[in-house]
């Protein structure tokens, strides 16, 4: 499925046969403390660093409007991010996931991303809710 946005991604899963929720994971970039003076200056441009969360935010994909609002409620929780890593969990026989599946599964999506695992699994956003590809 090609996911052209985040309001692309909410109106797919709100579609879905299961109730989805959302799991969302939003994270700063940041200058690892032993960095090379190239890699200063790259971070100066805006590429490279190392992702770092600062938030997570779960909701079921009914709970959200549109990437705008979402964005403004971030903006009230908490520092400014670069990326949003998303994740959609659903639901079984039409119920939600429980609880204790939701903070599983975002404890993993917060561990993968600081221990630079693998986040292909998950969908990346910047700030303008546009998919973001890592190499």
């Amino acid at each position: 499925m090609d996911i052209p946005d985040f309001n692309a991604l909410l109106a797919a899963a709100r579609q879905q046969a299961e109730p989805q929720h959302l799991l969302m994971v939003f994270t700063k970039a940041v200058l690892h403390d032993d960095h090379q003076p190239q890699e200063a200056e790259r971070f100066a441009r805006g590429e490279g660093g190392i992702l770092l969360p600062i938030m997570c935010l779960d909701r079921a994909a009914g709970e959200l409007v549109d990437f705008a609002s979402l964005q403004a409620e971030s903006a009230r929780m908490g520092e400014p991010w670069r990326i949003m890593f998303v994740a959609c969990l659903d639901g079984k026989a039409g119920q939600p996931p429980a609880a204790a599946d939701i903070e599983a599964a975002l404890k993993r999506m917060i561990q993968t991303i600081q221990t630079g695992g693998d986040v292909s699994r998950y969908l990346a956003f910047d700030t303008r809710g546009e998919p973001v590809r890592f190499h």
